[in-house]
């Protein structure tokens, strides 16, 4: 881990000013005055560690809000460790900037990483800048805690086992569309609930936490439900079904998309939702609905796990979906 550094005395003023706040809760961090910072793990427990990048152009618009730029690339993040059962504990954060950002740039992208520290309990680390000619680009390296030995990972998957779904999906697709002018339908209400879904994810870290002991298999949906869910297959050997009538699409998608089979295979293989998919036993059904009710996040069940490969879109009678890509690729 190495705390921002550089040899640009313009460089530390600016980590001082508006970083060094952030890492204020954290004694190991030293105030980001050092080359690396120290972690204390509560006996029993370890270190989860995940990291995603953020640019300009491909995970976020040029033009959005700098408060919104980091409460996305702070929240990806956190939906990585809540489909983990990791609880949020901190971060490291790495950014390449344009030359043309000012102060008020910075201070409003402070800001949206202290309200979400606040509202997630976790402080900022160390981390690393430099200047760059191209697009802005926001790096995080988020880490969580949990008991040794039971993070939820994409091998558990059984055939028998159901496949559930967090919130609803599609969602962020849409918020994307609007803001390009493709989409035009729905209410300003309902349009600038899609929107809000695509600039600020809202990660499931108290779900997450109750899947302990329950999910047999979760990750994120980042790259679109069936392509995601692809990777649990793979990695458990086992065949996904997934019922087209039961992805829960929100009542902004439906009026704003409508209600056909084409909205439901966008919506299933669309990036940015940021919800988490998982597999259970069936006779874990009633405490994942439980845990579901107890952090008030709604979970649907929306297929089943068979011996086989792959994964499947199925209609109302069984029928196979034919489904081009199941998500979104980078390369």
């Amino acid at each position: 881990m190495t705390n921002f550094n550089s040899e640009n005395s313009g460089e530390f003023d600016l980590i001082a000013k508006y970083f060094a706040p952030l890492a204020r809760s954290t004694p190991g961090a030293f105030g980001l005055t050092d080359d690396a910072a120290t972690i204390s793990v509560p006996p029993g427990d370890e270190i989860v560690i995940t990291a995603d990048l953020l640019s300009a152009g491909v995970h976020f618009l040029a033009d959005d809000l700098p408060v919104l730029i980091a409460k996305k690339a702070l929240r990806v993040n956190l939906s990585d460790l809540a489909a983990k059962g990791a609880a949020a504990h901190g971060y490291l954060l790495s950014l390449a900037l344009p030359r043309n950002l000012g102060g008020a740039w910075f201070e409003e992208f402070a800001r949206g990483l202290r309200e979400d520290q606040a509202e997630f309990g976790l402080s900022l680390l160390g981390g690393d800048t430099t200047a760059t000619d191209g697009p802005l680009t926001v790096a995080i390296t988020a880490l969580g805690l949990l008991p040794k030995g039971t993070m939820i990972r994409r091998n558990g998957a059984r055939p028998g086992d159901l496949v559930f779904v967090s919130g609803t999906i599609g969602d962020s697709r849409a918020g994307l569309s609007i803001l390009k002018g493709e989409i035009c339908d729905g209410a300003e209400h309902h349009r600038t609930q899609l929107v809000a879904r695509y600039q600020k994810p809202a990660p499931r870290l108290g779900l997450g936490l109750r899947l302990r002991g329950l999910a047999s298999a979760a990750l994120d949906v980042s790259d679109g439900l069936l392509g995601d869910l692809a990777h649990v297959a793979e990695m458990s050997g086992v065949r996904i079904c997934v019922e087209a009538e039961r992805i829960p699409l929100s009542d902004a998608l439906r009026i704003c998309a409508g209600v056909t089979q084409s909205t439901v295979l966008r919506a299933a293989t669309a990036g940015d939702d940021y919800e988490i998919a998982f597999t259970a036993p069936p006779d874990r059904r009633e405490p994942i609905l439980r845990a579901a009710a107890d952090t008030a996040t709604a979970v649907s069940e929306i297929g089943r796990v068979e011996a086989g490969a792959g994964v499947v879109l199925l209609d109302a009678e069984g029928k196979d979906i034919p489904v081009s890509r199941g998500g979104y690729t980078h390369f």
